[in-house]
């Protein structure tokens, strides 16, 4: 089973935003050295506790301090961009780094509607046409489109050796049928979906179209997982992500909770029960139980690739949960 890292750049109560920057680059080292296949890290906007706006300029970043593992976006979120400037900005990044680049695509805002506005004009319309603009960039990237196309003489350059592998990330039916008809690989993210996600992976299998290079269906899994030595570390470690939750849902614009500070935030009733909803949504537990459940996962799902995102207040703990997995599963 291979197994890769999704990093969402979070950004502790005691760090700065370069802080958590710097950590990236340092969890994308130990992930190579660790043994992961890819490492990707997403894009959000204005959303406090995560420090990733821009995947394109972090992933210049990584792939200088890195050598061999695949780096990419989890995911570039097309609607608020051009897709010539995509396409022209991952090859570029494709001929920095020949045959590491994986470009991930999404349609979610990655952020408030206010933030969508201040990003880029008609998002929900750019959403509408997520089918269109992920066509043109298909063709942006691999230079093919029909002669009496408006950009059949527009190259975006520079052309790579080997062009940046595109995946498609969704947690539904729309984007499992997308990812399908235009032969791409699919990215479901289990940790922040409520469907039916083995229905809608076998549904991409099912439906998948493949290229003229003749590729597969490829499947890849995300899910939230917390590793320490004991299962009741990591229920402590892992109180500092659920109490954030709780509290970006509440409009507290925190950044993420030590430990301490966890233990201390009064839980209403109500909480309680969510809190008891969103771990059941997440793996927490000592190596051979986090294991078995990413095995099962893996069993169920039937998916080439477990991701793996892991926020917790610590760095240390961070590094340390992703190590204990690669020892278990590699």
């Amino acid at each position: 089973m291979r197994i890769s890292i999704l990093d969402q750049s979070p950004i502790s109560s005691n760090q700065s935003a370069k802080d958590a920057l710097y950590e990236s680059m340092n969890l994308a080292q130990a992930g190579e050295k660790f043994g992961y296949t890819r490492y990707w890290i997403a894009e959000h906007h204005d959303l406090p506790g995560l420090a990733c706006p821009a995947p394109e300029v972090m992933l210049g970043f990584i792939g200088a301090h890195t050598s061999k593992i695949r780096i990419g976006s989890g995911a570039t979120l097309l609607p608020h961009y051009k897709p010539y400037k995509v396409a022209e900005t991952f090859n570029l990044l494709a001929t920095l780094f020949p045959n590491r680049m994986d470009i991930g695509i999404g349609r979610a805002p990655g952020g408030s509607a206010e933030a969508s506005n201040a990003l880029s004009d008609n998002f929900l319309q750019k959403v509408y046409q997520m089918p269109n603009l992920l066509e043109d960039l298909l063709h942006f990237l691999h230079h093919d489109f029909p002669k009496d196309h408006e950009f059949s003489k527009v190259t975006a350059s520079p052309v790579p050796p080997v062009p940046p592998e595109t995946w498609l990330l969704g947690t539904s039916q729309k984007s499992a049928a997308l990812a399908a008809k235009n032969g791409l690989a699919y990215a479901f993210g289990q940790f922040m979906s409520e469907e039916n996600g083995a229905e809608i992976i076998q549904q991409y299998v099912d439906a998948f179209e493949p290229k003229k290079n003749g590729q597969l269906p490829q499947v890849l899994l995300t899910v939230s997982a917390i590793c320490a030595e004991t299962t009741e570390e990591a229920e402590e470690i892992a109180m500092s992500s659920l109490i954030w939750q709780l509290q970006i849902e509440k409009g507290m614009g925190q950044l993420i909770p030590s430990i301490e500070e966890a233990k201390k935030y009064e839980l209403s009733d109500q909480e309680k029960e969510k809190l008891k909803i969103m771990k059941q949504n997440m793996i927490i537990g000592n190596p051979k139980e986090v294991g078995e459940a990413l095995h099962q996962l893996h069993t169920t799902y039937k998916t080439d690739e477990m991701m793996i995102v892991t926020i917790t207040h610590s760095p240390k703990d961070r590094m340390n949960s992703y190590r204990l997995i690669a020892e278990e599963l590699l």
